[in-house]
């Protein structure tokens, strides 16, 4: 993600089973089938930073959604089918869905009984209790008028209504329960299928490869497929009178542009897209989407967003955003975070890679550039963190501090060091969720010694660090 005006956006344990009590003479035996099926699944994950968003109990493998939105009415119809696998016997479990009339839930064919609780939890019961480790399928039939949501940091979040009179989503930490029932974290990362049926004249894009689209009896239908597994607030479908650019990237990977009315002119900086991902896979490995191209809006929302494959740009992106929000594609989307407190993980590298790309292409003096921002900041400015910085203040110190962390980082460790470390890190996590803790392990693995107080003193602490983290290498005066 990438702000405004800024140089720049564990499963929870399920309740526990009762178990029998051991005698001396036996060892403890494991609850009965018939107390087992009293486990429901948890309302949270175990983020404790939104301990109410996604849901214990199961891991979701795919969503296959389908809606039919109406700009005229502003009315959504959805048909949403989530696949997923039982970590425990659920008696019942939760999917975060935000407002909607739910006219029907299904649990593999039979119908489940369902209820509402708080801003957005789903409380399903399925007919008969979900057997530990089994694959199964909830099918949930929902229509009403999508509810807008502002974040306090960010402003409107989620589904959000364009100037056109189309419609787009985009938001974070949490924006997918705003138009299908989700395990809204990225700790729960699934495929993506959605089919979306729209009046003629309108036409839609969302994440992944373009599958179909087609017209019929007055309604356009297309289906967009994201093979690869998605953080949920990473899906997106825009809504518009779009002007599509579609080509491929020279190793066959398709690409399609999307342009909201007014601002085609928008072409002209996406144009530099294969450069910018040739020139960022020469950082951090090989491309790992299966799509590409971007979203761009005629919208003064107050951030772009790093959709996976398609990044949603504000009308007042230009080719540093796209370079922030492509760089995103490897961390943050193929290496998700855990818990929205490693945030850093996304955000700090997505910054830094402004910074490469300024260095690489423009010949901007890295050093030189560094010293003269460190001179310029003041204490407010280092009483920032950036690792467990604290709920809402996710998205501060990330985009401009967190580029001084990682380039000081760099010089800690020496060119060849920093280049190993981008990629084994985009390697050894692609397709999956990393934390703080895992990056810190390898920085020292590849070290060969231990950062941690380096580290500390510029992630973990508010403050300034002491001159010898602050000056590493040839930064050294």
């Amino acid at each position: 993600m990438v702000r405004a005006r800024v140089v720049c956006v564990l499963l929870a344990a399920s309740a526990l089973a009762a178990c029998t009590t051991p005698t001396r003479q036996e060892e403890p035996q494991p609850p009965e089938p018939s107390e087992q099926a009293k486990v429901p699944g948890a309302a949270g994950i175990g983020d404790p930073y939104y301990p109410d968003d996604g849901n214990g109990g199961y891991d979701v493998t795919g969503y296959d959604v389908a809606i039919s939105y109406d700009p005229a009415t502003k009315r959504l119809e959805g048909d949403t089918t989530v696949a997923a696998t039982a970590d425990a016997a659920l008696a019942r479990f939760n999917l975060d869905l935000t407002g909607y009339d739910v006219s029907a839930v299904e649990v593999d064919g039979a119908e489940a009984r369902f209820s509402r609780e708080g801003a957005h939890e789903l409380v399903i019961t399925p007919a008969a209790p979900v057997a530990a480790g089994a694959v199964f399928r909830t099918r949930v039939t929902y229509a009403g008028k999508p509810k807008v949501e502002k974040d306090a940091t960010l402003g409107v979040s989620g589904w959000q209504i364009s100037a056109s009179g189309g419609a787009f989503v985009a938001g974070e930490p949490h924006s997918a329960s705003s138009w299908f029932p989700v395990n809204d974290h990225p700790l729960d990362k699934a495929t993506f299928r959605l089919t979306a049926r729209v009046p003629e004249g309108w036409s839609v894009v969302s994440n992944g490869r373009e599958e179909s689209t087609g017209t019929e009896g007055g309604w356009t239908t297309s289906t967009w497929v994201e093979p690869n597994r998605i953080a949920p607030y990473l899906t997106t479908v825009g809504i518009d009178k779009w002007t599509f650019d579609r080509s491929a990237l020279p190793d066959g990977t398709p690409v399609v542009d999307a342009y909201a009315p007014g601002v085609v002119a928008k072409r002209s900086v996406e144009s530099r897209l294969p450069q910018v991902l040739a020139f960022l896979a020469g950082k951090f490995g090989p491309y790992p989407q299966s799509a590409a191209g971007g979203i761009f809006l005629n919208e003064s929302i107050s951030f772009s967003l790093e959709t996976q494959t398609r990044p949603i740009y504000a009308k007042w992106a230009e080719l540093d955003v796209v370079v922030h929000e492509q760089a995103h594609q490897w961390f943050g989307n193929s290496v998700s975070l855990e818990r929205w407190s490693d945030v850093c993980l996304n955000e700090c590298f997505a910054s830094y890679a402004q910074w490469l790309w300024d260095e690489g292409e423009n010949g901007v003096d890295l050093d030189r550039l560094y010293r003269t921002t460190v001179a310029r900041k003041t204490d407010s400015y280092w009483g920032r963190k950036l690792v467990d910085m604290g709920a809402g203040k996710e998205f501060t110190a990330v985009y401009d501090k967190g580029q001084l962390a990682v380039h000081a980082l760099r010089r800690k460790l020496g060119e060849e060091k920093f280049d190993t470390l981008l990629k084994r890190w985009t390697s050894t996590h692609r397709d999956g969720n990393a934390s703080w803790a895992d990056f810190e392990a390898l920085v020292d693995e590849v070290a060969g010694t231990d950062l941690r107080p380096f580290l500390d003193a510029w992630f973990r602490q508010a403050g300034k660090p002491g001159d010898d983290d602050l000056y590493p290498g040839s930064l050294r005066k």
